[in-house]
């Protein structure tokens, strides 16, 4: 089987054409080792040496030379929409506090389906709506939408791995926004920036 064990980033790709492309939803797009097959039909292992965010516009170079191109799919999320810079800020301080995968425009968060945030948004007067569209995840976790640059992962050959280190980056539900007394803190200290990384499964 062809192997792919090099990304090109979208900016380093100096005009090189890409033979295919593959299409894949965020979760899917941070791997380490794991079979794909190509929208052409390409079958390939993916095999990095550590877990890897892909990102819009990066290619896999397989062996042969030949590069295939990342392709944000479309999935379904949540469009948590603000009137203002302040509510923006407010709301990216709650979704950063319940270490919540987002991505954050001028006007608005795009997070994965979530009653108990929806419920929270609405809750401060903002409007909740469901959209399907690509999902680009703030960086955080990484440099420049997509190369890692921190945090501890532990993968093995089936990509199974458990992301600990200071972003705390966590696949499941705390359930709470982390009250402690009579006020609430939050993990990410930049301004409320919701940080992006999860675990997967291949």
């Amino acid at each position: 089987m062809l192997r792919a064990a090099t990304v090109i980033r979208h900016d380093q790709r100096a005009g090189r054409a890409c033979a295919d492309t593959i299409t894949l939803d965020r979760e899917a797009r941070f791997r380490r080792r794991i079979a794909m097959t190509s929208d052409g039909g390409v079958a390939f292992l993916l095999d990095l040496d550590a877990a890897t965010y892909l990102a819009q516009g990066d290619a896999l170079q397989l062996d042969d030379g030949r590069l295939i191109e990342v392709r944000a799919a479309v999935e379904a999320l949540l469009e948590i929409a603000a009137p203002d810079a302040r509510a923006l800020a407010r709301l990216a301080w709650h979704i950063g506090n319940r270490h919540t995968p987002a991505e954050i425009t001028g006007e608005a968060v795009y997070i994965q389906p979530d009653h108990v945030l929806a419920e929270m948004a609405a809750g401060l007067g903002l409007a909740v709506r469901p959209v399907t569209r690509p999902f680009e995840p703030e960086g955080g976790a990484y440099g420049s939408k997509g190369a890692l640059v921190s945090g501890h992962h532990h993968g093995t050959d089936d990509d199974h791995r458990h992301d600990h280190g200071h972003d705390h980056h966590h696949d499941h539900d705390h359930g709470h926004d982390h009250a402690h007394g009579h006020h609430e803190h939050g993990h990410h200290a930049h301004g409320g920036v919701p940080h992006g990384a999860h675990r997967n499964h291949g």
